[in-house]
């Protein structure tokens, strides 16, 4: 499976909310300029949430989730 399978998968999605996550915890944490991780976190919540890959359009995939995904099955 390549990574853009992963990332488009179910499980792919949960492991960038997850990693998302863990990310803005850090910047708290941590304080001061790592809240640029903070940002970087949203972005990936945002992206497992809505269901869409960063990635895909530097592939020439679709970045829509359902439509990144018949790119596999087709």
């Amino acid at each position: 499976m390549s990574i853009l399978q992963f990332l488009g998968s179910t499980s792919g999605r949960w492991a960038r909310i997850i990693a998302g996550i863990v990310l803005v915890v850090l910047a708290v944490v941590l304080g001061g300029w790592w809240w640029i991780l903070a940002v970087l976190g949203t972005v990936f919540i945002a992206a497992g949430s809505f269901d869409f890959c960063l990635l895909a359009p530097l592939f020439g995939k679709p970045l829509q989730g359902p439509a990144f995904r018949k790119t596999f099955t087709s």
